[in-house]
């Protein structure tokens, strides 16, 4: 049976008001009706807005529990980016812009493209160290342990984000990923859950 399409003000505001400080500062929600997926995140680049893109057409499909879980795990994961944690990689990155941008306005063509290389590297790297797969278990746990400040229990957190992946696939239909049966696997895990408790 098709639900009817969702007014996403009310829950915006009531979304909003689920997150962490942090979540409120740096993350924004937007409504995308034309997604094909139920929420989306893309990764954050330095200076810009984290955006939590939902299709509330869909979303509107979940119980709150879960839409609360997935909001919070959104959060998680994109607040757990840094990218101005002073370790080797930041640091090269941000050497090497100075770099690039000095031998720019010098007019060393070699000097700059030196410079604009260890930048993109270090710049890469940076990417991948934030887009490894612990990064979403990483989130998933913070998930759980924010829902807890929320009047969840750890295993009824557990609980519904696991079933808010399961529902997700569902929507969209397609199987789960790889990435998200590990996730499935690791919150189990954080809780004793087995499939046969499920």
């Amino acid at each position: 049976m098709a639900t009817r399409p969702m007014n996403p003000e009310p829950e915006i505001y009531r979304l909003i008001d689920l997150m962490p400080a942090a979540g409120r500062m740096h993350c924004e929600i937007a409504h995308h009706p034309a997604q094909a997926t139920v929420i989306a995140t893309q990764f954050p680049l330095p200076g810009l807005p984290r955006s939590i893109r939902i299709n509330f057409n869909l979303w509107n499909r979940l119980p709150t529990p879960q839409r609360d879980l997935l909001l919070l795990r959104s959060v998680a994961w994109l607040t757990g980016i840094r990218w101005l944690q002073f370790d080797l990689y930041q640091v090269f990155f941000v050497a090497g812009g100075i770099g690039a941008t000095v031998e720019l306005l010098q007019g060393d063509t070699v000097g700059f493209a030196t410079a604009a290389g260890f930048t993109a590297l270090a710049a890469t790297q940076l990417w991948r160290n934030n887009r490894k797969p612990q990064r979403d278990l990483e989130a998933d746990a913070e998930a759980v342990r924010l829902a807890q400040r929320r009047g969840y229990s750890q295993a009824d957190a557990v609980r519904h984000l696991l079933s808010a992946i399961e529902s997700i696939a569902r929507i969209e239909n397609r199987p789960l990923s790889f990435s998200e049966l590990i996730r499935c696997q690791s919150l189990r895990s954080i809780s004793g859950v087995s499939a046969i408790d499920r």
